[in-house]
């Protein structure tokens, strides 16, 4: 009764902020979003009968995030599971605006499934995923992922794989720390108070299939306006709450003049943020070198990461 999964962090070029259903966890509107390959968080879970579930980060016992490792286990393998003891390993900053989140449920509702021998199927591991971290269930699945929000539950599948259309994307890491508002705390914050909030819900539907359309057709221009418009938008929830909620420093700003100076050279790249100072540039592999080069030399930038489009969640290990 033990397994051990990885998942990569997804980044969603459309993205996903507000919830339609709190106690179900249930996304207000669809995404779309890449899964990365170089990034990962790896889960082992060992239904080894103690007293009570234990959860180890990176080396050091993890208490608060316990409760909500606790709750998935529970969906995953029924409230009435032998108690487990849980360990979690990442190569990349945790609760920094990189879906550390997204990539740790999606490997732990994985590696749960093996160990308890409950052999859920993909789409009901994506949504077991998702009633703990929304984004989660993107990184089920690999390459270019679809998560429509529908009123009872999600549906998720790949919109395309990951050598179908070989993106790159170079993470600028401006800060490390974890962020100040949690993301979950950021929706509720931004539906209860943002005179922005409605409009960015009714305008979602026409985001989405302008991407899916760009995405389709390999139309990296199209996709490259719709993302950055969407990312704006999502912001300015965000910074019309209140009290307002800014992720951004002053690296964050620097690495968008960064980006906007490389699509003036010609360069086939675009910027997304998510909630936290982070900036990734999505690009053409033949742009890669230059983006990285140019984000690493941007003022605040403590350093870089790049990655190809990767698989979805999967197990390493039992």
């Amino acid at each position: 009764m033990q397994a051990t999964a990885q998942a990569q962090p997804n980044i969603a070029l459309v993205k996903y902020w507000g919830k339609r259903d709190l106690d179900r966890n249930l996304p207000a509107v669809s995404s779309l979003s890449v899964t990365l390959d170089s990034l990962w968080t790896r889960m082992s879970v060992s239904f080894d009968g103690r007293e009570a579930d234990s959860l180890e980060v990176n080396g050091a016992d993890s208490p608060d995030m316990l409760a909500r490792v606790s709750r998935c286990l529970d969906y995953v393998a029924g409230e009435d599971r032998p108690r487990a003891r849980v360990t979690s390993e990442s190569n990349f900053p945790i609760g920094a605006g990189l879906a550390s989140s997204a990539s740790a449920f999606a490997a732990l509702v994985v590696a749960a499934d093996a160990a308890a021998g409950t052999g859920h199927d993909r789409l009901t591991l994506a949504r077991l995923a998702g009633a703990i971290s929304g984004s989660a269930a993107r990184s089920l699945y690999g390459g270019i992922v679809e998560l429509i929000a529908g009123a009872d539950e999600i549906d998720v599948h790949r919109l395309m794989d990951a050598d179908e259309w070989p993106l790159e994307v170079i993470v600028a890491v401006t800060e490390e720390g974890p962020k100040p508002v949690g993301s979950g705390d950021a929706m509720i914050r931004g539906a209860e108070t943002s005179p922005f909030y409605p409009g960015w819900i009714e305008q979602q539907d026409a985001d989405m299939q302008t991407a899916r359309e760009a995405v389709i057709a390999r139309g990296f221009a199209a996709l490259a306006g719709v993302a950055e418009h969407n990312c704006l938008k999502m912001h300015s929830v965000m910074w019309s709450s209140r009290p307002p909620i800014v992720y951004w420093n002053k690296a964050t700003l620097a690495c968008m003049e960064t980006v906007r100076a490389l699509q003036a050279e010609g360069h086939s790249v675009f910027f997304t943020i998510d909630a936290g100072p982070q900036v990734k540039a999505v690009c053409l592999p033949k742009s890669a070198g230059a983006v990285e080069s140019a984000l690493a030399q941007t003022e605040g930038v403590i350093h870089t990461m790049q990655s190809r489009l990767g698989a979805g969640a999967r197990l390493i290990g039992a």
